[in-house]
């Protein structure tokens, strides 16, 4: 990757960081689509569940002051066994196709929480395990699944900083599950290790920035914004692929 380009995506991917940390939905909704543009999806998956891996440490390391062990439990659990699915699944659909079903989901997902704002699941058990599971199995699929986690979450009424902390260890766990799938699927290669570092950086920087700006303002006014960014994507994603295929 030239110069120009590894410095274009670094910018994307430590926006992606910012946005996901304020907008409560994580980075890998804004990051997937946009790491698309420069690698495989495939490669992409691979690329994502290790930027996601220092992005969850950076958050479990900067918003500390607690978490919810019985959501992590109910929730957490049940992600990670359907992420290990939904990673093993990948191998059996075409890159395209799957890009294709990313897009839908991030229209679909987008467009549902800005009609119905005020849209909350029920704090019960089972929605906090079909919640989790959803959340993973999208996750390894797609490659995203914060925006269900965050649904679910969303429920139980959480102060900010323990929403993120124990959706970040939640997230921790799907991670490295996914992780080791993807890369005994071949997903992760030799050629692509020289981002990790620079990812590392772009994870702690992100999620400090993203601390410092939900200091000032509410998560609920960055939510409407951080949903038309994940639509225009959605929509961008959409339009390249219907585009590639005439």
């Amino acid at each position: 990757m030239e110069i120009e380009t590894l410095l274009l995506f670094a910018i994307l991917a430590l926006l992606a960081e910012v946005i996901g940390t304020v907008g409560g939905f994580g980075s890998s909704l804004f990051f997937v689509p946009i790491a698309g543009f420069f690698f495989d999806f495939h490669s992409v998956l691979g690329i994502t569940a290790l930027f996601h891996l220092s992005s969850n440490i950076s958050k479990i390391a900067l918003f500390r002051t607690g978490f919810d062990k019985k959501l992590i439990i109910t929730i957490g659990i049940p992600a990670v066994l359907f992420v290990i699915v939904g990673a093993f699944l990948t191998q059996y659909f075409d890159s395209k196709l799957l890009e294709i079903f990313l897009a839908i989901f991030l229209i679909a997902i987008s467009v549902i929480l800005l009609i119905f704002k005020n849209l909350k699941l029920k704090p019960t058990l089972f929605n906090s395990i079909s919640g989790g599971a959803f959340s993973g199995i999208t996750a390894g699929l797609l490659g995203s699944g914060g925006a269900i986690r965050g649904l679910t979450l969303a429920a139980f009424n959480l102060k900010k900083e323990i929403f993120i902390a124990t959706s970040a260890i939640i997230d921790l766990g799907i991670d490295l599950s996914r992780s080791v799938v993807y890369f005994s699927n071949g997903y992760m290669h030799k050629h692509d290790l020289y981002l990790v570092p620079i990812l590392l950086v772009v994870a702690i920087v992100g999620t400090y920035v993203g601390k410092k700006i939900l200091k000032r303002f509410s998560q609920e006014q960055f939510k409407s914004i951080v949903l038309f960014l994940i639509l225009l994507v959605g929509l961008v994603t959409l339009g390249n692929q219907i585009r590639n295929m005439i």
